[in-house]
């Protein structure tokens, strides 16, 4: 089935449930029939989306009874009993761990969270020192390893950009989660997303793309991606912006990234915008930390089944989804630990993998899907709008010395796990070459 992330949100009340993504609009880039993209250095790219993060403020607190307000027959949880914050010593904790063991993915700040206060003024109930301390933590542990997105505005109240006061209806059709986004245009939702990533560029977080929350703009997702290609592009200037909006948990159906709207690829400013597919629900302790999480649903603790085996086995990037509140758990750690558990099993199980940002597979995907590549006797020509670390082709004869034009010189290795930039690795019928794919014209020697 496809799995709507924001369950959670009980979407299906309003009918706002995900939709699938459209196709890719027929994307013909030439492909010599000998050569195919492999992925980034014959590796499983892996990830975690981390939703309802912000400085200091624990959403699920703040934001339940928001919620409630426009659905009370559907939140009667007793979110006073939840903690009020998600303290920064477990942030430093989180970051310092991910650093140590290569974990990646996404982080989001949602800039006025649950209407509290500013990211980039103040936040009341905590000082002006503490959120200042807060966002140099998020420098200082979470942006090396993950990308942050706004995820929106508040992630409750939609805001009027003219005057940044919420307003005053508390109905689905003004809430980022439900009816706000699914009629607006790509110009409308632009100016809103950009509003929100205009506020994390004051305070000097990097940013090249954004999460939606809960059902926004699951009915209006070409008007989404066009809006994200605009704002993402217009505040930061982001070659590749990228946004994640859902995730799908059935065998079998696809959870490749989609490049999206790409434009004007052969002129000094190509476009794209690329949506990320989650491939987990979140089974590691839920949007309000409430209900425990279940490593065994993501990989078995004898390792033969789980929603990533079966990913990571298709070959495709393996994207799990969490939200900050159940990875903390009050103070408790429950989804924490569960991370812990599961990346212990997958690296017990495999040893391709490679952990990446959504950043960073967006990119190596538009430079695969876009990247025009053609044979003319001995020379592989690629013509790529967009260039790419750890681009990797797969040869489909044997190359005993393939060099690139005017490019460092290949190693040949003898393992695939050896496989790395500036490498090549043969065997009976194929060879893997990796490089750094440049932006512009590129040539293979067989």
């Amino acid at each position: 089935m496809n799995y709507n992330r924001r369950n959670f949100i009980k979407t299906t009340a309003t009918g706002s449930a995900a939709v699938a993504i459209s196709p890719h609009f027929g994307l013909s880039t030439e492909k010599a029939p000998n050569v195919e993209v492999l992925n980034p250095r014959n590796r499983v790219p892996l990830s975690l989306i981390i939703d309802d993060s912000t400085c200091l403020v624990n959403m699920a607190h703040l934001g339940i009874p928001q919620f409630a307000e426009v659905f009370p027959e559907n939140y009667k949880q007793d979110w006073r009993k939840l903690p009020r914050e998600i303290p920064d010593s477990f942030v430093r904790e989180f970051g310092e761990w991910s650093i140590e063991n290569g974990v990646k993915g996404k982080y989001s700040i949602v800039p006025y969270p649950a209407c509290t206060g500013w990211v980039n003024r103040f936040i009341p109930g905590w000082t002006q020192r503490e959120l200042k301390n807060s966002l140099d933590l998020v420098r200082e542990v979470i942006v090396p390893n993950w990308d942050i997105h706004p995820e929106m505005i508040s992630h409750t109240r939609v805001i009027d950009i003219k005057t940044g006061k919420p307003f005053a209806q508390a109905t689905p059709d003004f809430m980022e989660n439900w009816e706000w986004s699914q009629n607006k245009s790509a110009d409308e939702l632009a100016a809103y997303q950009a509003f929100a990533l205009n506020i994390l560029k004051e305070v000097g977080l990097p940013c090249e793309g954004l999460t939606t929350p809960g059902g926004y703009g699951g009915r209006n997702q070409d008007n989404l991606a066009l809006g994200t290609l605009q704002a993402v592009r217009d505040v930061y200037a982001a070659e590749i912006p990228h946004y994640f909006r859902d995730l799908f948990t059935e065998k079998g159906v696809s959870v490749a990234p989609q490049v999206r709207f790409p434009s004007d690829l052969d002129s000094s400013d190509p476009k794209c915008v690329v949506s990320i597919i989650g491939c987990t629900g979140d089974w590691f302790g839920g949007w309000d930390g409430l209900v425990p999480g279940d490593a065994n649903k993501f990989i078995t603790e004898d390792l033969q089944t789980g929603r990533m085996v079966d990913v990571i086995d298709s070959g495709e990037p393996a994207i799990m989804v969490c939200h900050w509140p159940g990875i903390y758990y009050n103070g408790e750690k429950v989804g924490f630990n569960i991370l812990k558990e599961v990346t212990s099993r997958l690296n017990q199980k495999y040893d391709h993998l490679i952990w990446m940002k959504l950043a960073e597979i967006s990119r190596y995907w538009a430079a695969k899907e876009l990247t025009s590549i053609t044979f003319d006797k001995n020379t592989v020509k690629l013509k790529a709008p967009f260039a790419a670390p750890d681009f990797t082709l797969k040869l489909n004869y044997n190359a005993k010395n393939p060099a690139i034009k005017n490019s460092t010189p290949l190693q040949r290795v003898s393992s695939l796990k050896d496989l790395k930039t500036n490498t090549f690795f043969v065997d009976k019928n194929s060879t893997l070459v990796c490089f750094d794919l440049q932006k512009g014209e590129t040539e293979i020697t067989i």
